[in-house]
């Protein structure tokens, strides 16, 4: 068998330039019904999805490479509100690139960011590989191209990841766009495999996932630029007050993600946004005995969000899963099939 073709194109002057704030009416507009919103609960007893495996079906391409911290122009490492000799900053981050062997020389790919770098690819890839080829156009899904993203190192308040996770602006957003989709589409290796590949500019065609500030940090790039990325998934969303108080965004969002659902309650206070959202908490999840004057409480801030966001009509499901903590892999083999099957629902290729 010859190797599959894969494809890669330098990200035009053109699309760059598309990528302008509001909310893009030039997208195509979806109808993907109501099916699959609302609530559900899993578990206590867990397995994994069979799409979730390794069916023996045609395997796509896989590419990583590093793109050093000090070369960003928006998360370079070097922030005031960072203390390094406590919370180490990388000097570089890896970042994970899935071709899927059902995508198409030429076309336009849609996309899906992973945060926190390869931790999920492997279920994502096996769900490419298996579910690009379904016969059955209600459990199907499009031939996107998966990005792994490293973060910037360590976790929490004063680092780096904390910095761009749990930050309440747009700048990760930015960088995945400005800095990440480009070397992806410029790095030789990719180009020597995929002459041709590119992305879509449709913001439809562009998901996000994560989990824990990860989870939160899909949202925060959907809620501040829907023009660029409009597909969320959140599994164990940190909707809680972890941004640095010290940041220029602490000004306007005092208690970071709560702000959400609490305080704030910029969901409900806000113009409704074009975006379709998956979210999460597990029963265990972290601090779920805390009162609500600690602003730390995963399960209260899960369940309030999803409330939040059916309240305001939003295209959303919400999962709750017994028996389990954060970010639980248990989680992720039983439903993420289920979960990148409906975010991408209605989904119009260019």
């Amino acid at each position: 068998m010859k190797p599959f073709q894969f494809c890669s194109a330098i990200l035009s002057l053109a699309l760059a330039l598309s990528f302008q704030s509001g909310y893009c009416a030039d997208a195509p507009q979806e109808n993907p019904g109501s099916e699959g919103d609302g609530d559900y609960e899993v578990g206590p007893e867990y397995k994994i999805a069979p799409e979730l495996t390794d069916q023996g079906n045609p395997k796509g391409k896989s590419f990583q490479f590093s793109m050093p911290l000090a070369e960003s122009k928006i998360f370079k490492g070097d922030d005031s509100t960072l203390q390094p000799e406590r919370k180490a900053v990388r000097k570089e981050r890896k970042i994970s690139v899935y071709v899927p062997a059902a995508y198409k020389d030429g076309t336009k790919a849609p996309i899906l960011i992973i945060h926190d770098g390869p931790g999920q690819l492997k279920l994502v890839q096996n769900a490419l590989d298996n579910l690009t080829i379904s016969k059955d156009p209600k459990r199907s899904l499009p031939a996107f191209i998966a990005i792994a993203v490293e973060n910037g190192g360590n976790d929490g308040k004063k680092s780096e990841r904390g910095l761009e996770y749990d930050t309440m602006s747009d700048r990760l957003a930015r960088f995945i766009n400005d800095e990440v989709l480009p070397a992806v589409l410029n790095n030789p290796e990719i180009k020597a495999a995929c002459p041709h590949i590119a992305f879509t500019a449709n913001p439809w065609g562009r998901a996000v996932i994560g989990c824990s500030s990860g989870g939160a940090a899909a949202l925060t790039m959907g809620w501040f630029r829907p023009d660029l990325f409009r597909r969320i998934i959140a599994y164990s969303g940190t909707f809680v007050a972890q941004q640095d108080e010290d940041s220029e965004d602490a000004k306007k969002y005092p208690f970071g993600a709560w702000e959400y659902h609490s305080g704030m309650k910029l969901i409900e206070s806000s113009e409704k946004k074009p975006l379709r959202i998956f979210t999460h908490v597990s029963e265990n999840d972290l601090r779920a005995k805390d009162p609500e004057e600690t602003h730390h409480n995963w399960v209260m801030a899960g369940k309030r969000t999803a409330a939040a966001l059916q309240a305001k009509g939003y295209h959303h499901r919400f999962v709750f899963s017994l028996g389990t903590g954060h970010c639980d892999r248990r989680v992720f083999e039983q439903t993420l099939a289920d979960t990148l099957v409906w975010v991408w629902r209605g989904y119009q290729p260019d």
